[in-house]
């Protein structure tokens, strides 16, 4: 059975991919932290959704979220040992799987209010927390603690396709509140 508590945080600090470690609130675990509770708030959406196709692709995004984390979680000298990196192939499949969803919803030119649907809800609010990760993650790009413009790439793609997979299923329910100004 895994271990689940080591205490080794009990300090504050928490172990990167490798040796080094770093109070909880560093800017690395701070981000993909935030990627987990998109993970989580995806999972939110796979349990409530019954479509099959939906679920296949969220379970795509989620595990391909904990190659992203765990690209997080190691210091660039630790990267090629690790071996788990985003890259364009990611991005190109979210790409792909946009254009997919767009040739089967209509997407309005206007704000969207959540809440037709759970499942398009869940969605939803994994979309804000991919974005607040998305932020995150562009900051440690530009303080060079990060160096790869895909996994960037592939977050800002990712809120896209979880927006227009989210107006996917609630089309299917006959939803999507538009917001009028």
């Amino acid at each position: 059975m895994a271990k689940v508590t080591t205490g080794t945080g009990d300090t504050g600090y928490t172990s990167l991919l490798g040796e080094q470690r770093v109070p909880k609130y560093d800017a690395r675990p701070d981000t993909f932290g935030t990627i987990d509770e998109a993970t989580s708030a995806l999972g939110l959406a796979r349990a409530s959704t019954q479509d099959a196709k939906a679920r296949d692709i969220i379970l795509h995004m989620q595990r391909d979220l904990y190659t992203l984390m765990a690209e997080l979680a190691t210091p660039p000298e630790h990267l090629s040992a690790v071996g788990m990196q985003i890259t364009s192939d990611h991005v190109h499949w979210l790409e792909a799987t946009e254009e997919t969803l767009k040739n089967e919803v209509n997407i309005p030119n206007k704000f969207i209010i959540p809440g037709d649907s759970l499942d398009g809800a869940a969605l939803d609010l994994a979309r804000t927390i991919i974005r607040r990760g998305e932020r995150m993650a562009v900051r440690l790009l530009h303080d060079g603690a990060i160096q790869n413009v895909d996994l960037i790439r592939y977050l800002n793609r990712l809120s896209d396709v979880v927006f227009i997979l989210a107006r996917y299923l609630e089309a299917k329910q006959g939803g999507s509140t538009e917001a009028h100004a």
